[in-house]
């Protein structure tokens, strides 16, 4: 259930086999609509509600008490469909940590064959990257002479550049791919559902609501869910998928009465089975905008007025062209915050403009930005649900920068960034800085910056971790079973035992083209030993 990033995949393998039968479950609609389409479009369908749960944080002790939004696609494609487009399968070492905390069969020579299983990349010619698969993704053209300048000034900085971050090396800086095919977003609906709706073995159900599950003994034998005021059930034969997401999967668990036991019970919920990680070990990227004015007339500002907008929009309805068929997001970064790091700790997002993902911006004029993010915190959250109501929020707590590393992880970014910005590529292009201020330059002063500044960047996992079933946190085997319960599976993001480097869209898709091996007890494609940059 659920038709994100992860549960189209698994649907439309499972299709594929014959003597399969498939109810895939969503709450949200089909999601056809232009501004999803519309790459360059890609902060409106996020504010609305008919795309976004709209999920809000717990008051955050360590960002002032500050709320954050916690968004998470609703309809067909799930977050793909609302996401930034940006694709990173993430670090090979990210894997191989998996490997070794206990997720057996999940390092990086495990998962890189199902990585390249759903890619098609055209304009990559490299035994590193998939050209056959579901998945459509495009490089970044970068046009815009900013980008230049910030991979010049990065590489006169010392740091490298990277022919392909989703290729043998990922640390360094380079073009952006994404999730982008013939001008249009790609989501996971477009790249698999589309392929099997017609097919008699799938059932593909919209508005939705999966409220709990059935059991017979200790088999998962169905579920309930509701339909505007009607409540359904249906039963299964071979087992139930959860692919809700790290905020989703948790509540079903735990209205199921799977979690920790003295919770469920507190909220009036008979306790089936007493699984203290449910709902723990909640993960996400933090990131801050570091904005900087712009000395030339060379940034998207003249761009984001009405007549420009329009014209930009007809262009890219009308052919498919224009500035409207790119998320703008056009050079990633990974860099080291020092040597003591095995591998990149921090990622780069530029944009030539300066201006907020929800389109607000404390500056009105010639501007561009570093969105800045750390890629592995330490800090950790949990997902309880308040009560049995499946329409109910839960409390959701990442705990950010709870951890002392975390800060400075930050302190050092805005450092660094400062450093690049004052090399030579930069010199007829960089001025103030809009934020954080060049006055703010002590620990305490960057710090209160930090607190007060920094976002999500909308990359939730962990909520249903992956790894050894003796360990007594672990919900999912490495086999995708829920750990002590018969016929339940769970695959997507919150299983990842620990966050990955960058976007998490792509390590998302990834779980479900393998969990459906591993649920059809089917032969795992052979590990492939690429030995990727150190």
């Amino acid at each position: 259930m659920g038709a994100g990033s992860s549960g189209c995949a698994i649907a439309y393998r499972l299709a594929q086999e014959n003597n399969m039968k498939v109810l895939l479950i969503e709450y949200g609609g089909q999601n056809r609509s232009t501004l999803i389409d519309m790459p360059a479009a890609l902060s409106y369908p996020m504010n609305l509600k008919k795309y976004n749960w709209g999920y809000r944080t717990e008051p955050e002790q360590n960002l002032y008490g500050r709320s954050l939004i916690c968004p998470r696609g609703k309809g067909l494609g799930g977050s793909s469909s609302i996401n930034g487009m940006i694709y990173v399968r993430g670090h090979p070492q990210d894997f191989d940590n998996w490997s070794t905390k206990g997720a057996s069969s999940w390092s990086f020579a495990d998962v890189l064959p199902y990585f390249k299983k759903m890619e098609c990349c055209e304009s990559r010619q490299s035994t590193w990257r998939g050209k056959n698969g579901p998945i459509h993704i495009k490089t970044a053209e970068q046009k815009n002479i900013l980008h230049k300048v910030f991979s010049d000034a990065a590489i006169q900085c010392g740091y490298s550049f990277t022919e392909d971050y989703n290729g043998y090396k990922q640390e360094g800086i380079g073009a952006a791919e994404m999730t982008v095919y013939k001008g249009k977003r790609w989501s996971t609906a477009q790249g698999y559902l589309k392929n099997i709706t017609k097919q008699k073995n799938i059932c593909i159900i919209t508005s939705c609501l999966v409220d709990k599950l059935l059991f017979l003994n200790n088999k998962c034998s169905g579920l309930i869910f509701k339909k505007k005021s009607e409540t359904f059930s249906a039963q299964c034969k071979r087992g139930v998928i959860l692919a809700a997401g790290s905020i989703g999967n948790p509540c079903i668990l735990q209205r199921s009465g799977i979690g920790d036991s003295k919770h469920i019970a507190s909220i009036n919920i008979k306790p089936f089975l007493d699984l203290k990680g449910v709902g723990n070990n909640l993960q996400d990227h933090l990131e801050l905008y570091f904005q900087v004015k712009c000395t030339q007339p060379v940034t998207l500002f003249r761009n984001i007025k009405l007549f420009s907008k329009a014209k930009i929009f007809l262009q890219w309805y009308i052919f498919k062209k224009g500035l409207g068929v790119s998320n703008q997001f056009e050079t990633l970064a990974f860099l080291k915050t020092d040597r003591q790091q095995k591998y990149p700790n921090l990622q780069y997002h530029f944009l030539p403009l300066a201006i907020n993902y929800d389109g607000s911006s404390p500056y009105r004029g010639d501007g561009f930005q570093f969105h800045i993010g750390t890629m592995q915190s330490k800090s950790r959250g949990f997902v309880a649900i308040k009560n049995a109501d499946p329409h109910n929020s839960p409390t959701i707590k990442f705990n950010y920068l709870s951890h002392p590393d975390d800060l400075k992880d930050f302190r050092n970014a805005i450092r660094i960034t400062r450093n690049i910005l004052d090399q030579p590529a930069f010199k007829d292009y960089a001025g103030e800085e809009i934020q954080p201020k060049p006055t703010l330059k002590s620990n305490r002063e960057l710090d209160e910056f930090i607190k007060s500044s920094v976002e999500s960047a909308f990359h939730p996992c962990g909520t249903c971790k992956m790894g050894d079933p003796a360990d007594k946190e672990t919900v999912v085997t490495p086999e995708c079973k829920v750990n002590g319960v018969e016929d339940l599976f769970c695959a997507d993001s919150s299983i990842f035992p620990s966050i990955t480097n960058g976007n998490l869209n792509a390590p998302s898709i990834m779980v479900g083209e393998k969990a459906v091996d591993h649920i059809l007890n089917k032969p795992l494609l052979p590990k492939e030993n690429l030995v990727p940059y150190n």
